[in-house]
This record gives C-alpha cells, structure tokens and sequence, in this order.
C-alpha cells in the first residue's frame, strides 16, 4: 500500500474491502505477528490494523471515490468511529445491511445474525446511481424533434395543505371538467393552470389517441429532463436494501470458488454479485475506473470488475494486494483471477470462453537502509513501479524506458528498428539532443517522477 501511495495517489475511484473481523473466534496478522483471541489487547490493535491501513487508503482516493468495507457487529460500532475519524464524518455515505445467510435456528438469545454491513464513505464529489429503466418519451408531430413524456398532474400534498390547488380543471377545447382528487390536489394551482397550458404542459384525456389516460397528465420535456440531470440523466438513486437474489449470499460466493478450484479453497468468500453491485453503482459515471482491494483474498473483486467490463463494455482496472499469508496469492487469488481471464482452470478444464484482459502479477521486495549503494538497489526497481503507475508493460518494443545518455543515443541510432513506439519514459538525468527530440516529436515521452524512491534517497542522504 505505501508503493501505491507513490504510484496512485488521488488516482483510486472505487475501493472495497473485506477485512478480518475480530470475531472471538479469529486471529489476524498484524506486524508479522498473529494477533488470537487470547490477545488482551487484541481488539487495540486491530483498531491500529485498520487505522495505518485506512489512513494510506484516504490518500489513494481521488476525489469523486469512495470506499466500502464489509464488517459484522463485532467490529462495525467502532469501524464506523474510526472512519468518522480518518475520512470525516461528513464523508459518511450509506451503511449497508447484507443478508449473509438464511435464518439458523441454533443460536445464542434466539436471534439469527443473518446480516452483515458494508460502510461507504466517499470524497465531495463522489455520486452513485443505477442504470434505470429509460424513460418512455415520445415524438409527435405537433412537437418534432422535440421527445416528451407524461407524469401523473397530482400531487400527494392535501387540499387542505393546498387550497390554491384545490379546484375543477377544465378542458379549454371541450370545457370537460376534472374534479379535484381531495386526498392529492393538483401539482399546479388554478392561477398558473393557463401558462402551464399555454406553454403546452398540460394533457388532457383524448389530446393523443396512444395515451390512455383518465386525467390530466403534466408533460415534460427530456432536453429539460437531460438539462436538470446533468450526468446523472438516466439514472435512479441507488438503495440500501440488497435484493439476495440479486447480489447473493456466502453460499453463492462458495459455490463459484468451487466452480474454479473444484474444491472450496477459501472460506466465506463473498459473491461476485455484491461486489458488482457496490462496484457498478459507484463507477456509474465513470467506465475507466480504478479499483483497488487490499485484503484481496480469494480475488472476488477482480473476477467482479472483468465480470462488469465485458456486460457494459466498460476498461476498469483492478489492484489486488493481500500479504500472501498461507501462499493465498500464489495459490488461490492469482491462479482465480488467471482462470477467469482465460477460461482455463488450473487443473486445465474449460471454465470458460474467458475475459480478454490483462493480468500482472508483482512482488513487493526489501532493500535495507544501509545498502551500500542504495539509489542503485532502488533505481533496480524502477521498472516495477513505471509500469504499476501506468497500467502498461516496458516491453522495449512499445514502451521503452531510457535511463542513460547512452540508451538515448543508442535508440535514436536504432530508430528504424522501432516502428511500434507508443510512449517513452526518460529520466531526468537524461538530456536529449535537438536531433533525438525531433526524432520523439510524435511519441509521448514521459519523465520518470522522483517520488518513487526519493523520500527513502533523502532519509539516507543520498538526495535532497
């Protein structure tokens, strides 16, 4: 996480994740130490677990983006103080209730706990929404080129809340008249009936022979509707209650590990479904979003992301990052996450037809302080990090990366043997001859930043 708050942040729109729970029955690894229920500090220090880990989270989030974790009672009171405290409290979105299970009926006090809760809290300028139903507009030929479509004229408010809406309406074409409904009343008051009408809101029964309508109906018109909505046209506000048939249960999210591995290889794994709930309705606006899950566990949010890209056509991008702990990365996450992509199951059985997407897997390495040439152990893994930031592979075919006058002089000699070039990434130490720039001039050429390593240069000295 400390690498990707070199590398992205401000850049993650969307996060979720699944972290331990502290439930009394659990441990969890904090500071290469497990942490067990026998612990007398133990719920302090997952409190400190989360916090380092929430704190870098903050960092990463772009500021439309937001983060969802999913918690159980054990932990949920103080997980939502803690991120009141580390994201503020005004960030605060949506606490979401998931049904987890069915009822069981051997349990404490004989209450089922069946749900679980997923927080959300978010940036300023974050907005959720569904893809709704489009509405139905019209085009008619007394209005062309100009769609509308028709809302109930009454309003819930009563005749008594309103008595300027309290009124007969008459038809000015055929002088039929339509009572008042004394529990609703009308949307539009008898002295602004005439400009409504006048400036063609108002329908009345037999204006269109396709209406089938008993009453009065307010027309709208969708350039206003399209106006009023901005980038939110089209969509509904998204809701708190998750329909189980929709974004499934733990027994669901089981049930497609298994399909994978053949075997369950993960426990209580959450279902694909909630995470392409949480994921869709919060990357709404935006097809390119970057996703991140740093409790990655057995890869649900990568398998929910490739699942969502190929239903919408959407190029969101994942980050899985899980500490490995009992070789989950190496034989669970990444061989879930392959399978999906290519639809070959380790055990090389048809899983599926497969995802087209990209997959790279990194391993984060150590470098001692007192290193005797540190910027040259660093500078080793600059290569891992131009390619982590930038989503792309320095294949030195079409992403090169130059690091010496002498690699400039060498490609520029070369040239011709490099036709598919699509960007360059130079240091800064390099500078290009006049001859080397008009020969880059139709290829983006990209500075390597000093951010990757020069906090750690600066701390031993070796920059400033």
């Amino acid at each position: 996480m400390k690498l990707l708050e070199k590398t992205h942040k401000g850049k993650i729109d969307v996060i979720y994740i699944d972290p331990p729970y502290n439930t009394k029955n659990k441990d969890f690894v904090y500071d290469d130490k497990k942490i067990d229920p026998t612990d007398g500090y133990q719920h302090s220090k997952w409190l400190s677990f989360m916090s380092e880990r929430l704190e870098i989270a903050n960092h990463l989030l772009s500021d439309r983006g937001c983060i969802f974790i999913s918690i159980d009672d054990n932990e949920e009171a103080n997980l939502k103080l803690l991120c009141d405290e580390v994201f503020g409290e005004e960030k605060f979105v949506a606490q979401i209730p998931w049904r987890k299970r069915t009822a069981k009926s051997d349990v404490p006090f004989g209450i089922s706990q069946d749900c679980e809760s997923v927080l959300c809290f978010a940036n300023d300028n974050f907005k959720a929404g569904i893809k709704g139903k489009e509405r139905k507009y019209y085009e008619t030929d007394d209005f062309p080129g100009k769609p509308w479509r028709f809302h109930d004229l009454t309003t819930q408010r009563t005749i008594e809340e309103r008595p300027n809406s309290n009124y007969t309406m008459i038809n000015p074409r055929n002088g039929d008249s339509y009572p008042v409904n004394p529990l609703r009343c009308w949307a539009i008051t008898k002295d602004t009936f005439q400009q409504y009408y006048d400036d063609h809101r108002v329908i009345f029964p037999g204006d269109y022979s396709f209406l089938n309508i008993s009453n009065p109906v307010l027309r709208y018109w969708k350039e206003d509707d399209a106006k009023k909505a901005g980038e939110d046209f089209g969509l509904v506000a998204a809701s708190t209650y998750l329909p189980s048939d929709q974004v499934g249960m733990s027994q669901d999210g089981t049930k497609q590990i298994t399909k994978i591995f053949g075997e369950k290889k993960f426990s209580y794994p959450k279902p694909v479904g909630l995470i392409k709930y949480l994921i869709d309705i919060a990357s709404v606006h935006t097809a390119n979003a970057n996703i991140l899950d740093f409790f990655a566990g057995s890869g649900t949010t990568a398998q929910a992301v490739l699942e969502l890209n190929q239903e919408d056509g959407g190029n969101r991008h994942f980050i899985l990052c899980t500490n490995n702990e009992n070789n989950i990365c190496e034989n669970v996450t990444y061989p879930r996450v392959k399978t999906v992509i290519t639809g070959i199951r380790p055990d090389g059985s048809k899983y599926s037809d497969g995802i087209p997407a990209n997959l790279k897997y990194y391993k984060t390495d150590f470098v001692a302080r007192d290193e005797e040439y540190l910027s040259d152990a660093l500078l080793k893994h600059i290569t891992e990090m131009i390619q982590l930031e930038n989503g792309i592979k320095l294949d030195g075919k079409n992403y090169l990366m130059i690091l010496t006058d002498e690699q400039a002089d060498d490609l520029s000699a070369h040239w011709d043997q490099y036709p598919d070039v699509k960007a360059i990434y130079l240091s800064k130490n390099v500078l290009l001859t006049t001859d080397q720039e008009t020969l880059f001039d139709n290829i983006p050429v990209y500075i390597i930043p000093d951010y990757y390593f020069d906090f750690e240069l600066c701390e031993e000295g070796e920059s400033w």
